[in-house]
């Protein structure tokens, strides 16, 4: 079965999302069959270049302070034993980091993406790092498995910008407009930071239904997939962030 988990850095329910599906996949006992793939989508193309405070950036942008906000989204998070320090965060553009996390995948494998994933989570809501900055991300790729020269050599360049702009277009194209979201078997979608119960009742349902060839044939997921928690909204509510309006 393969899982495609549609994320963004700076989305904290991405990182609560991601915690609770690693625990629904411990319960699940075909987990060993289950690759997990990160996909690329930005909540905030525009975001600056230069890092400033999260709490600042959101202020500014949404026209209202996020306090109540980061307040749901640091209890939740510790639910889930994850510590976040959102009013530590520092807001900055994506784009390199999830350069840098396609190329975990396609060079060293779903594996080594994914730890990549945790390590940039933590940088950024745990830790307060900059998570465009090239000497933090050469750390934890290193760390994640990468090599560090070919990660060097690979931040200095622009590979792979084009190929990211393309999949960001194709995620578009596919109807992703949130994020977390989930898509299993390129047809079944789940959208937002679910309950690991949740999280397990789908993997076995899609299990299920592909052990009967119950799936659809064309393969891709399209306005008639099952989809779970379409909120959509202007920000990050319980459980889900909503693209920016411009990105769109």
């Amino acid at each position: 079965m393969k899982v495609e988990i549609y994320s963004d850095v700076a989305c904290p329910w991405c990182y609560i999302g991601e915690r609770r599906f690693a625990r629904a996949l411990s319960a699940f006992p075909g987990a060993a069959d289950v690759e997990i793939v990160f996909r690329p989508y930005q909540l905030d193309p525009t975001a600056p270049d230069d890092p400033v405070p999260m709490a600042q950036y959101l202020t500014k942008r949404f026209g209202r302070p996020m306090d109540g906000m980061f307040g749901r989204v640091t209890e939740a998070a510790a639910a889930d034993g994850i510590t976040m320090d959102l009013d530590g965060a520092i807001a900055v553009n994506t784009r390199t980091a999830h350069r840098l996390s396609r190329l975990a995948l396609h060079e060293y494998g779903a594996a080594v993406q994914r730890r990549l994933m945790d390590r940039l989570f933590d940088a950024y809501f745990t830790n307060g790092a900059d998570v465009s900055d090239h000497a933090l991300l050469t750390e934890l790729a290193e760390s994640a498995g990468m090599n560090r020269e070919r990660v060097q050599q690979y931040l200095a360049s622009d590979e792979g910008t084009a190929e990211l702009e393309a999949e960001f277009e194709a995620a578009r194209a596919r109807g992703i407009n949130a994020v977390p979201t989930f898509v299993f078997e390129e047809q079944f979608a789940v959208e937002g930071a679910q309950p690991a119960s949740t999280f397990l009742q789908v993997l076995e349902e899609v299990q299920r239904r592909v052990a009967k060839g119950a799936l659809s044939t064309n393969g891709t997921l399209d306005g008639s997939a099952d989809r779970i928690d379409d909120t959509g909204g202007a920000d990050c509510a319980d459980g889900i962030c909503a693209v920016a309006d411009e990105a769109r």
